[in-house]
C-alpha cells in the first residue's frame, strides 16, 4: 500500500466557448467510470468498484427510502453529485496523508472548475454545485441520509469497510438495512444479487 500523494491532472482551462467547454466537462465524467475506488484496491477486494459505480448504486438506494419526510429526487441528485470531484482529484484517502482541509480545497477548487469553467454557471451547473455544497455540509435531512447511504454501499466483500460502516449508520430505515445485512454476514453468507451468495 503506497503512501506517495497522488499527482493530480491540471485543471481545464476554459475556451469561453459554452459548447466546447461542456463537452471537456462530459468526458472529464469518462474518469468516474474507470478510476476505481482507493479503499477496494487497498484491501485486495476483488473487483473492485468504480467511482461511478459507487455513486450509481448510492442513488438506487436513496430510492429505495420509505422515509415520506425526504426530498427523495434531491436525494438521488445529490448521491450522483456528492463524489463528483473525484473525477479531477481521484478518490482521496486517509493512506495518502493530505490533511483533510487540503482534500476539501481541492475537491472545492475541482468544482469551481466544473461549474464555472467548463458549465459556464448554467443553472444546471448552479444545480450541481448547490447540491455537492448541500452534501458537503451535511445539515439538511437529505445530505444526511445520502452521508448515511455510503457506509450502506461498502459491504460486499470488503469486510473492513462494512464492519467499520454499521456503527455510523444514523438514519433509522439506513440502520435496519444495515442490521438486515449485518445478519447475513452472522449467519456466514449474503444474496450477491446474481441469485448466487456472496460470503
Amino acid at each position: 500500500m503506497s503512501t506517495t500523494k497522488p499527482a493530480f491532472p491540471p485543471l481545464y482551462q476554459p475556451t469561453g466557448d459554452p459548447d466546447t467547454d461542456r463537452l471537456a466537462f462530459f468526458h472529464v465524467l469518462e474518469r468516474l467510470k474507470t478510476q476505481k475506488r482507493t479503499g477496494w484496491i487497498d484491501h485486495n477486494v476483488p473487483n473492485p468498484e468504480s467511482i461511478s459505480d459507487h455513486m450509481y448504486r448510492m442513488a438506487v438506494l436513496a430510492m429505495c427510502t420509505s422515509d415520506a419526510t425526504l426530498d427523495v429526487s434531491k436525494c438521488v441528485m445529490m448521491c450522483v453529485v456528492h463524489d463528483l470531484a473525484e473525477a479531477q482529484v481521484g478518490d482521496i484517502t486517509p493512506r495518502e496523508r493530505i490533511p483533510k482541509g487540503e482534500k476539501r480545497r481541492l475537491e472545492a477548487e475541482a468544482m469551481y472548475n466544473f461549474v464555472h469553467d467548463m458549465l459556464h454557471a448554467s443553472p444546471a451547473a448552479l444545480r450541481i454545485e448547490a447540491l455537492w455544497k448541500e452534501y458537503e455540509e451535511g445539515v439538511t435531512p437529505e445530505a444526511k441520509f445520502v452521508k448515511g447511504t455510503f457506509g450502506q454501499t461498502r459491504d460486499g466483500t470488503a469486510r473492513g469497510f462494512f464492519d467499520s460502516s454499521l456503527p455510523h449508520l444514523q438514519h433509522p430505515e439506513i440502520r435496519h438495512w444495515g442490521d438486515t445485512l449485518a445478519l447475513t454476514r452472522v449467519n456466514g453468507s449474503a444474496v450477491d444479487g446474481r441469485g448466487g451468495v456472496r460470503v
